[in-house]
């Protein structure tokens, strides 16, 4: 019996998906009843604990990335183009993900399908660092949605607002770092999807 003694790495080792962008795979780091906020180690592929959750804010979706792609010179040059502002650089990390499911799901360090139907353009100290909104594959409410016009505006509001309040500290009314420049719909998405794609290939091969 072959067996594979060998985890693939979450970012390098995993593919994203012959359907991509209108369906990719994507590895989930943090869950919605984290405490803790987790991240990949880069080096080694695994989860590590990057911070204690200090304040209220609690991401409201899965939260992860997709593998194989990367936020450097072409997402910087997509996100110049919409924004109009000056934006220096992707900000060097894989393209993350939101994934809507009306199941809840308790733990991270896992694997899904997900149906991308828009995105939140976010400029973090000059870099840029999109958020792809995603549905989960075949959920019985979130599923049925295409495109970000689909969700209600609550919805949209609170993953907003989540990323643009998640490095204030107590008594700050405005992030000194986060710009939430835009809510895109499903076609930019893809177009970030793809821009990304091509963003690790030129870095990584």
């Amino acid at each position: 019996m072959n067996r594979n003694f060998f985890k693939a790495h979450p970012w390098h080792g995993i593919q994203i998906g012959d359907q991509m962008p209108e369906q990719v795979t994507a590895f989930i780091e943090i869950v919605p009843t984290d405490t803790v906020k987790y991240e990949i180690d880069k080096q080694t592929g695994y989860l590590k604990i990057d911070r204690p959750q200090k304040f209220s804010n609690i991401v409201p979706a899965l939260y992860g990335f997709l593998p194989q792609t990367y936020c450097a010179d072409g997402i910087a040059e997509l996100a110049r183009k919409y924004s109009g502002k000056d934006i220096m650089q992707g900000d060097g990390d894989p393209l993350d993900i939101l994934v809507l499911s009306e199941r809840a799901i308790t733990h991270g360090d896992i694997l899904c399908q997900a149906i991308p139907i828009g995105g939140i353009r976010m400029i973090d100290k000059g870099e840029a660092d999109d958020k792809i909104i995603a549905v989960l594959k075949d959920d019985p409410i979130y599923g049925k949605w295409r495109d970000i016009s689909d969700a209600p505006k609550d919805i949209v509001q609170r993953l907003r607002h989540y990323f643009w309040t998640y490095k204030m500290l107590p008594g700050e009314t405005t992030s000194p770092a986060v710009d939430i420049d835009d809510v895109y719909g499903r076609e930019v998405a893809h177009e970030v999807i793809r821009q990304s794609r091509e963003d690790y290939r030129k870095n990584f091969g």
